[in-house]
């Protein structure tokens, strides 16, 4: 049975799926949304690939025959381009030469079919597990520290008490600090926070942002989010805000 801790951090996991086989990419997802991923699907290797390069992933479950490109040329290309997301390789085939090719493109584990959704679910746990330990609990950036077990956003040095985000601010908050100084669209502001499948409008963007503004001046922090047109929303921090 899944702990409370390990609801909250799950929130803050998102996973991939790229398969051909819609029906078995339908449970896969579903399985996981329970156990409270967020989950992303796509059907091709040309998919897979865009996908994990636009995104901000926790794991990829990759079939290796696919169309477009195969999981090995979508790997190869990941980790070329110095993407270290831990992948895990699904395939029909079982002869070792195969597991040793996927390996040796940069794939972190290897799940041969017909295999049980239990072990399936065990071994994306485990992916996940190990690109959670590059990401500290607590993330900071300028005077910023957000917990992230907690969902709290905090100001070093203020006298204001730790906020606590609801869940979409959270991710919004997160994505900005952990990429501060660099623009963020709001394609992929919306994709991290809502996920590929589900769209929302750039006013509920906005709405978010506004409050996180609002969070930050509560707060006394020197950190601000400033908008550029179509560029979208960056964190950075005014050295003399505060006296």
């Amino acid at each position: 049975m899944s702990t409370g801790f390990e609801h909250r951090v799950h929130l803050d996991m998102r996973i991939l799926i790229a398969d051909d086989k819609k029906d078995m990419v339908s449970v896969l997802k579903a399985m996981l949304k329970r156990d409270h991923y967020a989950v992303d699907a796509v059907y091709d290797g040309r998919s897979a690939l865009e996908y994990a390069l636009a995104g901000d992933y926790d794991c990829l479950v990759l079939d290796i025959m696919m169309p477009a490109l195969d999981g090995l040329e979508v790997v190869s290309a990941l980790r070329r381009s110095g993407n270290t997301v831990p992948v895990l390789l699904l395939t029909a085939k079982r002869d070792t030469e195969d597991r040793i090719a996927g390996l040796d493109v940069g794939a972190d584990d290897y799940l041969a079919k017909p295999f049980s959704m239990e072990e399936l679910l065990a071994r994306v746990r485990a992916c996940a597990r190990r690109s959670a330990a590059f990401v500290p609990v607590v993330l900071t950036a300028g005077d910023l520290e957000l917990v992230r077990t907690t969902f709290t956003l905090s100001c070093v040095g203020s006298a204001s008490a730790p906020i606590r985000l609801p869940n979409k601010e959270y991710l919004i908050m997160k994505q900005l600090m952990r990429a501060k100084g660099q623009f963020i669209t709001p394609d992929r502001m919306r994709e991290h926070a809502w996920g590929y499948d589900e769209y929302v409008g750039i006013n509920v963007i906005w709405t978010h942002v506004y409050k996180l503004r609002k969070a930050l001046e509560d707060l006394g922090s020197r950190c601000v989010i400033r908008s550029g047109r179509g560029r979208g929303y960056v964190l950075e921090e005014e050295k003399d805000r505060r006296g």
